[in-house]
């Protein structure tokens, strides 16, 4: 992986709580969703449409439980006891 170059960034207060609560629902750092963002700028500057994936995928693996559906009261495998 190639160095990344640090730079200081100024912004307002309220925009980096907005990019804080945004960061943590896409279970990122503040750090890592400017870059997203800025991958995905870029991206749609150049005409691309949304930024690769692929690396992204790498840094940040996002795990999505699937739980499954709870029995229905009366269905076969309820082991509810009945009213």
């Amino acid at each position: 992986m190639a160095p990344r170059k640090p730079f200081l960034l100024r912004m307002d207060p309220a925009l980096w709580a907005e990019l804080e609560g945004w960061a943590q629902a896409e279970l990122r750092s503040v750090n890592g969703q400017i870059e997203y963002l800025l991958k995905q700028a870029v991206a749609k500057r150049r005409g691309g449409g949304a930024a690769p994936v692929a690396a992204e995928q790498e840094t940040n693996p996002v795990v999505k439980i699937i739980r499954p559906p709870s029995p229905r009261p009366g269905a076969p495998g309820d082991n509810s006891p009945n009213e």
